[in-house]
């Protein structure tokens, strides 16, 4: 038994080795880039405070506000996405790539070098972007810790750690430019909402950002399916483009889901929105009940109000309509 060990463990090392061996070695002298043992424990560290330790740790705390800090964070992404998508513009898809099939330039030209650059920095991104969770679990934002976004969050840095390795460049790097060009969009809105109610007038393009990334997953799986159609194509990784079709057709579905719970079924309704009921005496914002000129609180944490019974003594709403009244509440 332990020599079947012993002989399971030499294989795994056999095969953990001709991976490596694949990794461009213009990647070598990049952080994090030697190995994807750092990153993987990166992200099993994310995945261990999200789910378990950040909620236990903000079970009996007040969630922080962290205001500032997410205007700065959310513009700073805004600022590196246009850099990425700038950098892939001009490291090839701008300057001679066809948009069909484009092969990898593994010279070290200044251009190739700087499409190497270009596709770390978009991974090291990634990275970055694993703080939106640790900001939603702070904040005690629970209903955003959604499996779309853990997923999405731990899925893509670990796969493209190896996309980057194998291939830093020509048509499998499209839908990281696609990709950055949605996180301009964005990350401006999150900064926008991060700045308090004074800006939500102008956040009422909400609904339009799952839109736009519908659109993205519906480009990266047209163009990644050009490759089935060509009669020859010198793209050194298939498999990645195989991978990149799977990607933009899963992702999609998954979209395509919380598109129809929030906008078809509303189940998912953004918590500042003011609902309004049909007589128009009563509204509900964030969290906060109104009526006649009266202003209640009505003590619940997520902000969305499931209707008020109680007498006004108590702090809650009378409602002097009765019965009928609160059945045109119950509808809206």
């Amino acid at each position: 038994m332990l020599q079947e060990i012993q002989e399971f463990g030499s294989h795994a090392m056999d095969i953990y080795d001709y991976l490596l061996a694949g990794v461009d070695p213009r990647l070598k002298d990049y952080p994090l880039m030697q190995s994807p043992v750092p990153m993987t424990a990166i992200l099993l560290c994310y995945l261990f405070f999200v789910l378990y330790l950040g909620p236990r740790i903000m079970a009996n705390r007040k969630p922080f506000q962290l205001k500032e800090a997410m205007i700065v964070y959310n513009f700073l992404l805004v600022a590196l996405s246009i850099f990425i998508v700038y950098e892939f513009l001009m490291s090839g898809w701008a300057t001679t790539y066809t948009w069909r099939c484009d092969a990898i330039d593994t010279s070290d030209s200044p251009q190739a070098l700087r499409m190497v650059r270009v596709a770390w920095l978009f991974w090291f991104s990634k990275i970055i972007e694993l703080i939106d969770t640790i900001f939603f679990v702070l904040r005690k934002k629970h209903s955003q810790i959604t499996f779309l976004h853990i997923f999405h969050h731990s899925f893509m840095p670990w796969t493209w750690w190896w996309g980057v390795g194998y291939a830093p460049g020509g048509m499998g790097s499209f839908h990281a430019m696609v990709n950055s060009s949605v996180h301009v969009v964005m990350y401006f809105y999150y900064g926008l909402a991060a700045a308090g109610p004074s800006f939500q007038k102008f956040l009422w393009w909400k609904k339009y950002m799952t839109a736009i990334q519908l659109i993205q997953f519906v480009l990266v799986s047209l163009h990644a399916t050009q490759y089935y159609f060509m009669d020859s194509c010198d793209y050194q990784f298939p498999m990645i483009i195989h991978l990149i079709w799977m990607y933009g057709t899963f992702f999609f579905v998954l979209f395509s889901n919380f598109w129809i719970q929030a906008y078809v079924k509303g189940k998912r309704l953004p918590k500042q929105d003011i609902k309004q009921c049909q007589n128009g005496t009563a509204v509900y914002t964030n969290g906060k009940y109104h009526e006649n000129g009266k202003h209640h609180e009505n003590g619940t944490s997520n902000g969305i109000t499931h209707g008020v019974t109680n007498g006004t003594s108590n702090g809650s709403a009378h409602h002097e309509n009765g019965s009928a009244h609160m059945g045109k509440m119950k509808k809206a």
